[in-house]
């Protein structure tokens, strides 16, 4: 079995190095990959509506339904720039899609995947924040909005949120986050943890398994692969 996980593409416009090297690379990825797990931050802003997405993904989503019809599965994990998605994946793209996060079947091996915003448990606010963006409420209501308009919204509401990053890398590093947070997930079963949304690539050997951080696929263009029972952490050189 081959499977690949990326996270935190941020795609913005099919212009950019990087929407065109992800095309690029998952147009390799037909026909000898079984899997493809995307862990949140695919789009910098995506929200579901039933029948559409923002005009920039297209192509995203037309190379994913290519990649489909190659074979591969889809593990969609929505991360904290790309939500409420299962109207448009329902009708369009059915996949396996974890809104926050959850356990996948490799030869075997249960792995926990997530986009990781949920993994820093002293950052209350932020936790706040996501329960009110993936609240019923405004679910239905962005459905109302015209889509230009939520793109607007969303345009000034990413560049805020990266802002916030920083600070909080600043704050709280990486591997004292996610550390305790993989722990407790392969205390529980599995036996490794995939997380996004760090923006930092890095394998670590823990007591009861394996942790996988993906880093980012802006400038590091990594990603990680599972094939012949173990995991590499590798990444693509854009053309």
């Amino acid at each position: 079995m081959r499977a690949v996980f990326l996270a935190d593409a941020h795609l913005r416009h099919p212009d950019d190095a990087n929407y065109r090297a992800l095309l690029a690379f998952l147009g390799e990825q037909e026909g000898r990959t079984d899997l493809l797990g995307l862990l949140g931050d695919i789009c910098e802003f995506l929200v579901g509506y039933p029948d559409e997405v923002f005009p920039q993904y297209r192509p995203l989503f037309a190379a994913l339904h290519r990649l489909q019809e190659s074979g591969t599965r889809l593990v969609y994990v929505e991360g904290n720039h790309d939500f409420h998605l299962a109207p448009y994946f329902d009708r369009h793209l059915p996949c396996r899609l974890l809104t926050d996060g959850g356990v996948i079947d490799l030869d075997g091996q249960r792995v926990f995947v997530a986009h990781g915003d949920l993994a820093n448990p002293a950052d209350r606010g932020y936790r706040r924040l996501r329960a009110l963006l993936r609240s019923t409420p405004l679910r239905l209501l962005l459905r109302t909005l015209p889509m230009a308009l939520t793109r607007h919204i969303a345009r000034r509401a990413s560049a805020a949120s990266r802002r916030s990053g920083d600070d909080k890398r600043r704050r709280w590093p990486v591997r004292d986050i996610l550390l305790p947070y993989a722990e407790a997930h392969l205390a529980s079963g599995c036996q490794a943890v995939i997380t996004g949304h760090f923006h930092q690539p890095f394998r670590e050997q823990l007591p009861g398994g394996e942790l996988i951080a993906l880093g980012d696929w802006i400038s590091q263009y990594s990603y990680a692969v599972w094939e012949d029972g173990e995991f590499r952490l590798e990444s693509y050189p854009p053309r």
